[in-house]
């Protein structure tokens, strides 16, 4: 791609304290309100906190966003995983299942978010420092950039990075090519783990830190794991990039991941939780609010019009329909321990299942059948997991004090089982990570245990669904089948992305669609075309699904 582009911020830049927001200017100023302290003196402390907040409403809620930015909604829908009662609401999801009005609005509030809230980490990283006594902070930055920087890249190929984050110093930043930005990225990964390992006596505790509390070995080994999961997104680079990602891989070998220990829970997984409270809407966690209840403990709008989709009930239930589809025969009479965990019970014709709808059809036709209407919502799992809970205000208060996921740690023991089949010499124990993969996934739903083991026991012997047989391609088939089950309800984007680097699972395209694929990238939004038109790139929609040199660099072999 053109070498003349950098990056870009968008429309305004906000500081934000805890889970508020200080007001804004035009393109990344900040007002010097009488309410709103000067720049230079708001500390990492006071912005860190919300930087994060605001970047996780962005990954686990559709609250407020009208599904603009919500990449919980995006994942969970391109990957066949939800879908809508058309039995009572029309309309809704029609844009994602046609894919005919995929431009620059579509899901555009990804990008401004995403760049909105890291310039405020930008603001942490460039806080005087000689002192050394903001170090933490700083590295904390650094990682949670690094995360979220990681999906621009990831869904939209060349961005603005070096110069993004110049605030009102450059409103028109150039971009830069994506592999660059891996790169970049990577070495910030690495300068937070020195800056870590260094454990200067000036630095201050990280006490706002709404992740890991302050806690920075686990913040080192999430940084390892972030590196691991952008490695393994080159898997299928060559040349220079290829001899890059082998090195840094050699590198991170013997290095501390995020792993699994039996309890599958805060200790494990990666969650931000600032003190969520049902003190009213904006102070919950987003996902209650955006999929389940909201403050007063009524049922919001998502949550009556979400259903699970003909498809994921076919894999959950173990084909239980018949369906001819040979995608389905590997999932062949392995009931999924996790199914009303994720979504509720419904009797159809005398059997519990769990009952979907197929994307894309209306009342009557085909996979909407009028003999019964019932339709599987989201199930307590998603909220509480396995605590016992018997009013809503029990719900509201579990579903807070566990916070929303950033990256669980099933992901993360998947990701260490790839790396041990495509880089044996380097990482072992395939079988044992996949295995601990899905027993936190179950674990953090509530899913019987006894029901898992014996779950376990049989897909092992399933090619595409465990590893215990199969050819090296159908263990990567069984681990990203496996990611995509882990990840619904939870951080379903980043199985769009495996989705497209790997081809897995196969899913099938909504019958309304009007393309053959799904899209490989996303188009920049029109914040960039009216504010930044020098430098963004003119895509077209058959720039969006081919493979071309705007494609992501990862997905281009």
């Amino acid at each position: 791609m053109e070498k003349n582009k950098k990056r870009l911020i968008l429309a305004s830049a906000v500081v934000v304290l805890s889970l508020n927001i200080i007001s804004c200017n035009d393109y990344l100023d900040i007002n010097e309100s009488p309410n709103a302290g000067h720049i230079e003196n708001i500390t990492p402390a006071q912005v860190l906190p919300g930087a994060i907040n605001e970047l996780f409403r962005t990954q686990g809620s559709e609250e407020g966003g009208g599904r603009i930015y919500s990449m919980m909604t995006f994942g969970n829908v391109m990957m066949n995983s939800w879908a809508t009662d058309v039995y009572n609401y029309g309309g809704i999801y029609g844009g994602e299942y046609a894919l005919s009005s995929v431009n620059s609005s579509f899901y555009s509030g990804i990008w401004n978010r995403i760049y909105l809230y890291t310039a405020n980490l930008k603001l942490v990283e460039d806080y005087p420092n000689t002192d050394h006594s903001q170090d933490n902070y700083v590295a904390i930055a650094k990682i949670i950039k690094a995360f979220y920087m990681q999906y621009i890249v990831d869904l939209y190929g060349d961005a603005p990075y070096q110069e993004a984050f110049l605030r009102s110093g450059n409103t028109t930043p150039e971009y830069d090519d994506d592999q660059d930005i891996y790169k970049a990225l990577i070495a910030e990964l690495e300068a937070a783990n020195t800056l870590i390992d260094t454990k200067n006596s000036n630095a201050v505790i990280a006490a706002t830190d709404p992740v890991f509390k302050g806690d920075m070995n686990k913040w080192k080994t999430f940084s390892n794991t972030i590196k691991l999961r952008m490695l393994l997104r080159m898997s299928n680079v060559s040349g220079n990039m290829a001899a890059y990602r082998d090195l840094k891989l050699a590198d991170l070998s013997g290095s501390a991941f995020i792993k699994y220990n039996g309890s599958g829970g805060a200790d494990e997984n990666v969650l931000n939780n600032p003190g969520y409270s049902s003190g009213n809407n904006d102070k919950m966690n987003p996902f209650l609010t955006s999929y389940r209840v909201n403050s007063s403990g009524s049922d919001v709008s998502a949550y009556k019009y979400l259903c699970a989709s003909e498809h994921i009930a076919n894999c959950l239930n173990g084909n239980l329909m018949n369906s001819s589809e040979t995608y389905y025969s590997k999932f062949n009479n392995i009931v999924d321990p996790r199914r009303f965990r994720m979504f509720s019970s419904v009797t159809y014709n005398g059997i519990p299942q769990v009952k979907g709808i197929r994307q894309g059809a209306d009342t009557g036709q085909p996979g909407a059948l009028l003999d019964n209407k019932n339709l599987s919502r989201l199930a307590l799992g998603n909220f509480i997991g396995d605590k016992t809970v018997a009013t809503i205000s029990e719900l509201i208060a579990a579903g807070n004090a566990r916070g929303g996921v950033v990256m669980s740690v099933a992901e993360s023991e998947l990701l260490q089982a790839e790396a041990a089949i495509r880089y044996p010499s380097l990482f072992t124990n395939a079988e044992d990570h996949f295995n601990k993969a899905i027993d936190a996934s179950c674990r953090w739903l509530g899913a019987a245990t006894a029901d898992v083991a014996v779950y376990k026991a049989i897909i092992a012997t399933r090619p595409g669904l465990g590893l215990g047989v199969g050819s090296t391609g159908q263990k990567i088939e069984a681990i990203m089948t496996q990611k995509w089950l882990a990840l619904t309800n939870i951080n379903p984007t980043e199985m769009f992305i495996e989705y497209n680097r790997t081809g897995y699972p196969v899913t099938p395209m909504a019958v309304t669609s009007t393309q053959s694929n799904r899209p490989l990238r996303l188009f920049y939004p029109n914040s960039e075309y009216a504010s930044n038109s020098a430098n963004v790139p003119a895509l077209s929609s058959a720039d969006i699904f081919t493979k071309n040199k705007f494609t992501p660099f990862w997905n281009q072999n």
